[in-house]
């Protein structure tokens, strides 16, 4: 996953990991809330032009929405069925826009840094019962993996082109999914190896607090 941290540092890296993070909670809740296809369409807009601002290595990053088409494009169908044109087109921006947010976290933020903000941010919820280091952890791996399914999925069509001669179709799925568990069933024995799962002994709790 270290190869979704965007090198060399652009002007988001020097911006504090605490705050990117709440940024990305407020904008994402606004985007959810937002029902206007104009002003979704003009926030996935605002994105571009912010990677297009971040420098053209940053502007590729984009191509990682390559793979999404036929899920985009199910997508806009779907809601222009169900409810009218500008549901589909609403959809689609929400959708796109979400990952891109996700995606600037994920590419400015090392991930020792994002679970640090998230363990600061998490930190009252100890007064509950709950390891907040944990749910940073949890949290950090989610952000994480947004970017890094989609790079899979692009590997896995780029493969299937060169084999084939065709584009990806719904023939790709199986094997897609059987490499998402495995990855899946990798980082749970690394996170068993490292000790994921065991309990902190009273010393490490109180040192933790």
């Amino acid at each position: 996953m270290t190869g979704l941290y965007h090198y060399p540092p652009t002007s988001l890296h020097k911006a504090p990991a605490g705050l990117k993070l709440i940024m990305l909670a407020i904008l994402s809740t606004l985007v959810i809330r937002i029902e206007s296809a104009i002003y979704l369409s003009a926030a996935l807009a605002c994105a571009g032009v912010f990677y297009f601002l971040l420098g053209t290595k940053v502007l590729r990053r984009l191509l990682l929405l390559k793979p999404l088409w036929p899920v985009v494009v199910a997508i806009f169908l779907t809601q222009w069925y169900v409810a009218d044109l500008t549901a589909g087109i609403a959809s689609i921006a929400r959708f796109a826009l979400m990952i891109l947010l996700a995606d600037l976290v994920t590419m400015s933020t090392p991930m020792q840094e994002m679970m640090d903000a998230l363990a600061r941010l998490l930190k009252p919820l100890r007064h509950i019962g709950l390891d907040f280091t944990k749910l940073s952890f949890c949290i950090a791996l989610v952000v994480r993996f947004v970017p890094l399914l989609l790079e899979t999925w692009q590997t896995h069509a780029e493969a299937w082109r060169a084999r084939t001669g065709r584009r990806a179709n719904w023939r790709m799925i199986a094997p897609y999914l059987a490499n998402v568990l495995r990855i899946a069933d990798h980082m749970g024995e690394s996170l068993d190896a490292r000790g994921f799962g065991i309990p902190l002994l009273p010393a490490s709790r109180d040192h933790q607090r």
